[in-house]
């Protein structure tokens, strides 16, 4: 039986009731390493530990495999880890791509777009096991606490949440490192390596230390794990072919590949040449603004090939309406409301305006630059002679006068009564 919403967000971890089990969100972090103890001193519950893996790269295999025996060192009573990578790029990061959604004009939502997916794992599970709750590791001021707690509202209402940031006296990263250190706990983390990250298949995003001052310049050298800076980068410009169905990726250099061995050589390609490297001040849904570094080589590759695509095969009206319900699709996603009737409307416009994006897009990768090399559809609405400068038979060049005409004919009428007025203003006075 679940407990009560209300009870549990009005306890400290003062005078916490005791739970049977409580589902955590465990990604193996410094916050989630802390959470496993503190639960179990404050609520004397049994822990799940429950992570979802979303997608690594090579570089961050070797944490997935020390996640085990990690928590159970501090106190969890089961681990289980989720393999979802190809439901994360199939259900999640395709239906952003295919909207163009990208929040504040650069952000391309690598972490936004996991959280429900996450979210709906710890329910699954919560449910498995009769838990009491869902408990996660996002701090008050953040966004990810929105976007759990949302999609856990959507997916099992009568659940209840546990948001230690929101109860508990740690108040920094170093207080957390501390509270592992006088219990002899494992420390996922060094006090100079603090930075906050967030990885999965699609981005690596990176908080605090030096970027907590928006004056401060990021320190690539140390900071950067998926990509090569622009200046590291390789002097030999890499030059691949992408070809999409439907909206969709389906093979790089024709060859076709699964969603996830395509966007992994994609990061692979694109991060040695400096693609995807994002430093931004980002408004966050609480309302305050936060910085971030974000690394997102192959997802920056496939949303630019994508755009390419569409600029060649959608009207111009349904282009202009796509590009305006693609920032609310972005702020849905960002806000966490992936699971509303909202965002499944959207896409069903969506999906209609992918029908005819289907071709091949051809980009030239150089130190952080994604320089066009050509594309070809087979519903491009590119017509030659009509974009020739020389006359034909579809296009006769005084056509245009009748159209401008009309075009300009309130602007005209405005303009006439606007002169009309001046002079009766000055005849009068």
């Amino acid at each position: 039986m679940a407990a009560d919403q209300g009870a549990l967000s009005s306890m400290s971890n003062l005078n916490s009731p005791k739970l049977n089990t409580i589902v955590l969100a465990y990604s193996g972090g410094l916050d989630t390493t802390v959470i496993i103890p503190w639960l179990k001193e404050n609520y004397g519950s049994k822990v799940i530990a429950v992570c979802v893996d979303v997608g690594v790269d090579a570089g961050t295999a070797e944490e997935i495999s020390v996640l085990e025996k990690r928590a159970k060192a501090c106190g969890a009573d089961e681990v289980i880890i989720e393999q979802v990578q190809e439901e994360f790029v199939s259900d999640f990061i395709y239906p952003c791509l295919k909207a163009g959604a990208v929040y504040e004009g650069q952000y391309l939502l690598g972490t936004a777009m996991a959280r429900p997916l996450i979210a709906s794992v710890l329910v699954k599970y919560a449910k498995q096991y009769d838990a009491d709750a869902i408990c996660h590791g996002a701090t008050g001021k953040g966004n990810d606490q929105v976007r759990f707690e949302l999609s856990i509202k959507a997916l099992a209402p009568d659940l209840a949440i546990i948001a230690p940031w929101r109860l508990w006296h740690i108040q920094s990263r170093e207080d957390a490192i501390a509270y592992l250190e006088e219990r002899n706990l494992p420390i996922p983390s060094k006090r100079d390596e603090s930075y906050s990250r967030d990885n999965n298949l699609w981005h690596l995003s990176h908080e605090g230390l030096e970027l907590e001052d928006p004056a401060n310049a990021p320190e690539y050298e140390r900071l950067l794990q998926r990509s090569r800076s622009p200046f590291t980068a390789s002097d030999t410009p890499a030059i691949i072919e992408l070809s999409f169905e439907k909206g969709l990726p389906v093979s790089l250099d024709g060859k076709k590949l699964s969603p996830v061995a395509l966007l992994q050589k994609l990061n692979e390609i694109g991060g040695a040449n400096g693609i995807g490297i994002l430093d931004m001040v980002e408004n966050r849904v609480v309302g305050l603004k936060a910085r971030g570094v974000y690394e997102t080589p192959g997802g920056s590759i496939l949303y630019k090939a994508h755009d390419m695509l569409e600029q060649l095969c959608l009207d111009r009206k349904t282009l202009s309406i796509k590009h305006k319900l693609a920032i609310d699709y972005a702020h849905l996603v960002y806000t966490g409301e992936w699971f509303t009737p909202a965002r499944q409307a959207l896409d069903a416009f969506i999906d209609v305006t992918q029908q005819t994006v289907t071709g091949t897009v051809s980009l030239m990768l150089y130190k952080g630059n994604m320089i066009p090399q050509g594309m070809k559809s087979p519903y491009s609405l590119y017509d030659a002679e009509l974009a020739s400068f020389t006359t034909g038979a579809l296009y006769q060049h005084q056509d245009a006068q009748g159209f401008i005409t009309l075009t300009g004919l309130p602007m005209q009428v405005r303009a006439r009564m606007m002169a009309k007025q001046a002079a009766a203003d000055e005849a009068s006075g």
